[in-house]
């Protein structure tokens, strides 16, 4: 497999290509887009690669509303160009891997070790300041933090980490999300025990995450439930012991007969309505469901109230409830070892124009990840 890490592209010139959402339910398209300096607590990152996430065709699709015209993409790893003056966590020539939970480091979230869920402002810059995107002097929207569909990126210190310069930089982009979420769901939000059992459906980039950790974490029967089967083989390679094709009858029916009683944690990875009441449905008398896929606003979720007299728990949770700066490099380390099944996730490496193709083949259900590639 090419080594990507030789392929770190040059300084470019302002402006930058970038992939830009202008109206929701159209194709992005390729344009000039200047990007500004970094201020104090900012770091400027030449963009190597950057996954194609389903977070971002919900945003696409008009699922989520987020102000227009804006820069996509928040899956990503690079190398630092520049620093702000007070910058202290990174420096230039760091290979980084981004995260779109940018933390403020002094909230009540970020100092009862919650720093996934911060909402500070201060990570942004604020109303009066030059926006750090720009086209023709109109201010462009940054999406989530790292708006990360260009060449450039220019983020607060705070949604970057470094880590080591050998990590390959188009595996080391989807730790960026798909798997911080996956696995990080399954060891911090659900806590995973060894011996468990464990059932995700959807078997995505995102599901395929949590399935490794529930591996990594020593999970004694590991269930992947989806619609293809090209997925479901995938799933084995990724720590699965067991799967289940949705279309051969009722997926919870199925989980319950196997396990003889349900499973102890369930994995929504899709964000559908009816899977997540599936993740429910299928517990065992004390088990947990989380709901990590992004169900679309304004949908709500039906339980049957008796159900919660067995002890049973659904939850949600955001970017694996994750510690970032110290989570990364760890999963960097479980890749580097082998523990970690990265290499297998990555279906495409594309060009940036062929950003708009990558979403439908998302929409298609064909593959885990494509992964953008900035080349010099």
């Amino acid at each position: 497999m090419a080594n990507w890490n030789s392929r770190i592209p040059t300084l470019k010139e302002y402006p930058m290509k970038a992939a830009v959402l202008r109206e929701v339910k159209k194709p992005l398209v390729i344009e000039d887009v200047q990007i500004n300096k970094p201020g104090p607590h900012e770091v400027l990152i030449r963009t190597v690669a950057a996954g194609v996430c389903h977070s971002d065709l919900h945003f696409v699709d008009g699922l989520y509303p987020y102000p227009l015209p804006a820069v996509l993409g928040h899956e990503s790893a690079g190398v630092v160009e520049q620093v702000g003056n007070e910058v202290r966590t990174v420096k230039p020539g760091d290979h980084v891997i981004t995260c779109l939970s940018a933390f403020c480091g002094h909230c009540e979230h970020c100092l009862t070790g919650h720093m996934s869920r911060c909402v500070s402002p201060e990570t942004k810059r604020q109303q009066g300041e030059q926006p750090r995107l720009a086209k023709d002097a109109d201010p462009m929207n940054q999406f989530l933090n790292l708006s990360s569909f260009a060449e450039q990126m220019l983020i607060h210190e705070h949604a970057c980490v470094a880590i080591r310069p050998d990590m390959p930089l188009d595996r080391a982009a989807l730790i960026g999300c798909s798997v911080m979420t996956g696995v990080g769901a399954v060891i911090h939000t659900s806590n995973v025990r060894a011996g468990e059992y464990v059932a995700v459906i959807g078997c995505g980039g995102v599901g395929l995450a949590c399935i490794n950790g529930a591996a990594i974490a020593g999970a004694g029967r590991i269930i992947a439930i989806d619609t293809q089967g090209t997925k479901l083989n995938l799933a084995k390679e990724f720590g699965a012991t067991d799967v289940i094709n949705a279309k051969d009858g009722d997926p919870v029916k199925q989980v319950i007969e196997l396990t003889k009683g349900g499973v102890h944690h369930s994995f929504e990875a899709i964000g559908l309505k009816q899977t997540a009441e599936q993740s429910f449905k299928m517990l065992r008398r004390g088990g947990t469901a989380n709901i990590i896929g992004m169900i679309p606003v304004g949908v709500n979720i039906e339980l049957h109230g008796a159900e919660f007299l067995g002890e049973k728990r659904i939850q949600g949770s955001l970017m694996g409830s994750n510690r970032f700066p110290v989570d990364m490099p760890r999963l960097v380390d479980f890749y580097m070892a082998g523990k970690l099944k990265l290499d297998h996730m990555i279906a495409r490496r594309i060009k940036l124009n062929q950003v708009n193709e990558a979403f439908e083949e998302l929409k298609r259900g064909e593959t885990a990840r494509s992964v953008i590639m900035f080349d010099a």
